[in-house]
This record gives structure tokens, C-alpha cells and sequence, in this order.
């Protein structure tokens, strides 16, 4: 380290920005805003929110040693569970001492729909929508003259007939738009609203819904890995064995419901944290990977594990992943603002490539811990800080408390209290 000899989990707030800034993953300016420790203001939230009576505090933590096609970056995460930025951090130290990861996203191409009710030729319908597409994508252009101008802009119209549904036959009106660095609702919802009155004349029905559908499958995130056998190996486990019980594990999540949700959740677990981290709407996130991942009709893994014909362990995610860099709380929370900096994301189109990444290395590092020595052994460990506030400890008896705990490998509320209790200020 360019600082100190400790690593960077053992260092303290201040040490920690201040290596940062040194590395240069954060500026002297977004340090200093750090060092102060300002965020979300109550005048600034109330203006973001409705009957705001406060600000609802996350940690923000920094997973390190991920390279993602072939560039280092520093991986803001907003989540108050530590173990999970840990890992993290370990999958892509694995990763990255076999070259790190690769990665890949669509355009940011997002889907609207327009429900239309009493249409009563829908072959005709679909007929004149076709032969007036093009005014209808001229009146998108001109709602929208910035987004053109970068390149965006209406990518295709297309319909589809609902003719037994609960409310009686239907048809929807499917817009692709393309939002640039946005994470587009806005974009696709204000489009919508404003071309319905044209659909409705030339299908002749009745707009009910005009919204964007969160299952975003026309903007997906890919990210891969190759990993050798001696990268994986670890004290009681040879490197073969930990391939073999990675692939078992991931034969788990792919043979049972049960198991893929809780596989699923883990993967989610670093990709809600780099959305929440940057403002982004992490709850569309996670309602079209789990859509995805159901999309056969069963809940499937999110990732895949393979061992090549060089004995190799690949891994591999793809899921949809709506994200932006511009709009919304990015523009408005400077801590978004900040964490998007300190990614030095370029396009909206990175920033998806990137946490796909953190999904990635979030799973293999939870399948090489389940599948070796359990995780609830390096879990309670990061864990016994908050134990140990949790049993009363303040200020610089949470750290002995927890170290006791970890020590005596009894990371329980109980022995928290009776450690306080017998040791008093715990200076023994």
C-alpha cells in the first residue's frame, strides 16, 4: 500500500479517504466533502421526497480490486450489511489475479406499453399504426430534441392482441426507445402520454395505461470470468475441489426453486448496493432480474459456472439492468453524484457493465464460502461490530467487545452483554 502497511479494512474513516485521494480513486475535493462528512441534508431529502421527517442514514463502502475490461475501479456500495462488500472484494481479488473480468450491455434501449381497450379490428389497427409509424416517431423526436441529438430516440413500435384477458380483448402498443445515460422512466412515460391521443385515433380503442415495463430484456448487462484452479485453492481445499464443489453448488441453485431464489438474492445483494450507491432506482433493478431469471416458467441462477477443457472455472451472469448516470436522485444526492465519480463510468452503458461484474464476483465469492468452510464463519466475524452495539457498546469498546467475540468465536448478543459486564470499560 502506497500509506501504510495495514490493510485497507483496518484502517480508520480518515485513513481510508485519504489513501483513496492519494491513489487518486476519489478527488481532493470529493475527499474533503467526504472528511466532513456531509450527505443527504433534511432540506435537500425534503425536497426529494414526500413527508420527509428526516434522512434514513447506509454506509458507503468501497469494494476494491475489481478490473473490468481491463480497467480498475473503485465500487461504491450503499449497504449496511459488511460482509457483503467484503465479498465482494474477495471474488474480485480471485478474479482479478486471472486477469479480471470481461463485460458487456445492450443500448440503452427501454420498453413502454399503451393499453387499448374496445379496439374492434386489430388487424387494421396494427395495419394503419404500421403504415403511420413515422409520424409517430417524429412527434417522439420532437418531445425529445436533446436525446435525438445524442443519438437516441424511438427504436421501434410494434402490438400484440390480449383477446381473452380478465377485462375483455386487448391490444398493447410496445414503444423502444432509446434514453441515452438515463435510466428512462421519465423519458418513457412523458412519450407515452403524449403519442396516446395519435394511437388511439389511428387504432381506433381506448389508451388506458401509458407506463414502462420494468422487465427490461431489450437492455442487458453480460460480465465473464475465467478463473485457474490454484487461484481458487485455500487451506483445507485444493483448487480442483473448490471447481468441483463451486459447479455442485451452482447444480443446486439450477435443480431447486428454493435454492435459486436465496442464490439469486446473493447476486442482487452487490448490484442493489452500486445502484443504491449512485442513486439509481434499485428496485426496477431487482424486479426485472428476477423476472428474468422466471422466465422459462421456473426460477433459474442469474449466473452460470462452468468448468473448460483446461480445467478452468468460467462463470457468466446476463440480466437486465436499467441504470443511469444523468436524471433522477444521480443529479440530486451528492453522494450519488460522488460515487458515480469515483466509478469514472462514461456512459450509462458502463456503469450496467460494471455492476454486472459486482453481481458476478458477489457469487463466487458466496459459492466458494458456502461450498468450503460455511459462510457463516467469515459472516459473524464482520458481524460482531454490530452485535456488539447492539449489546451497548460505544466508541472504542465496540471493536474490543468484537474481538473478544471473534476470539472466543462466540458472536452472540448474550456474550456481548456478558463481556461488557465483566470488563467494564473491556480495557483487559
Amino acid at each position: 500500500m502506497a500509506m501504510t502497511d495495514r490493510k485497507f479494512y483496518q484502517l480508520s474513516v480518515p485513513e481510508r479517504i485519504d489513501q483513496l485521494i492519494a491513489e487518486g480513486g476519489l478527488s481532493a475535493e470529493d475527499g474533503a466533502f467526504l472528511h466532513v462528512g456531509n450527505g443527504l441534508t433534511v432540506t435537500l431529502a425534503d425536497s426529494m421526497s414526500e413527508n420527509t421527517i428526516g434522512v434514513y442514514g447506509l454506509p458507503l463502502g468501497v469494494a476494491q480490486n475489481f478490473i473490468v475490461n481491463g480497467r480498475p475501479v473503485l465500487i461504491p456500495m450503499a449497504i449496511e450489511e459488511p460482509s457483503v462488500v467484503a465479498a465482494a472484494s474477495n471474488g474480485a481479488r480471485l478474479v482479478a489475479k486471472n486477469g479480471g473480468f470481461s463485460a458487456e450491455a445492450d443500448p440503452p434501449h427501454m420498453i413502454g406499453q399503451i393499453q387499448l381497450m374496445h379496439v374492434l379490428d386489430y388487424e387494421a389497427a396494427v395495419e394503419r399504426l404500421e403504415q403511420e409509424k413515422e409520424k409517430i416517431f417524429e412527434l417522439i423526436r420532437t418531445l425529445h430534441p436533446t436525446l435525438v441529438k445524442l443519438g437516441g430516440g424511438p427504436v421501434e413500435l410494434y402490438s400484440k392482441w390480449f383477446p381473452q384477458s380478465s377485462a375483455g380483448p386487448m391490444m398493447i402498443v410496445y414503444l423502444v426507445l432509446d434514453v441515452r445515460d438515463a435510466m428512462g422512466a421519465n423519458a418513457i412515460n412523458t412519450t407515452l402520454e403524449n403519442i396516446s391521443p395519435l394511437v388511439e385515433e389511428l387504432s381506433g380503442g381506448e389508451a388506458r395505461l401509458r407506463v414502462l415495463s420494468n422487465f427490461s430484456d431489450r437492455r442487458m448487462a453480460r460480465a465473464s470470468c475465467s478463473l485457474s484452479a490454484d487461484t481458487l485453492a485455500m487451506q483445507d481445499y485444493s483448487g480442483e475441489e473448490v471447481i468441483t464443489r463451486i459447479l455442485e453448488a451452482a447444480a443446486f441453485a439450477d435443480a431447486d426453486p428454493y435454492r435459486a431464489v436465496t442464490h439469486n438474492k446473493g447476486v442482487m445483494n452487490g448490484i442493489d448496493a452500486v445502484m443504491l450507491a449512485t442513486g439509481n432506482d434499485w428496485r426496477a433493478v431487482e424486479a426485472g432480474a428476477h423476472a428474468w431469471a422466471a422466465r422459462a416458467g421456473r426460477i433459474a441462477p442469474l449466473t452460470s459456472w462452468k468448468k473448460d477443457a483446461q480445467g478452468n472455472l468460467i462463470g457468466k451472469i446476463e440480466l437486465p439492468l436499467a441504470a443511469g448516470i444523468i436524471g433522477g436522485a444521480t443529479a440530486v444526492h451528492p453522494l450519488a453524484a460522488l460515487s458515480l465519480r469515483m466509478l469514472k463510468v462514461k456512459s450509462a452503458v458502463e456503469l450496467a457493465e460494471v455492476t454486472a461484474c459486482v453481481g458476478l464476483a458477489q457469487n463466487l465469492a458466496a459459492l466458494r464460502s458456502l461450498a468450503t468452510e460455511g459462510i457463516q464463519k467469515g459472516h459473524m466475524a464482520l458481524h460482531a461490530r454490530q452485535v456488539a452495539i447492539a449489546a451497548g457498546a460505544k466508541d472504542d469498546q465496540i471493536e474490543k467487545v468484537a474481538d473478544i467475540m471473534r476470539k472466543e468465536k462466540k458472536i452472540r448478543l448474550e456474550f456481548a452483554k456478558e463481556i461488557l459486564k465483566r470488563y467494564g470499560t473491556v480495557d483487559s
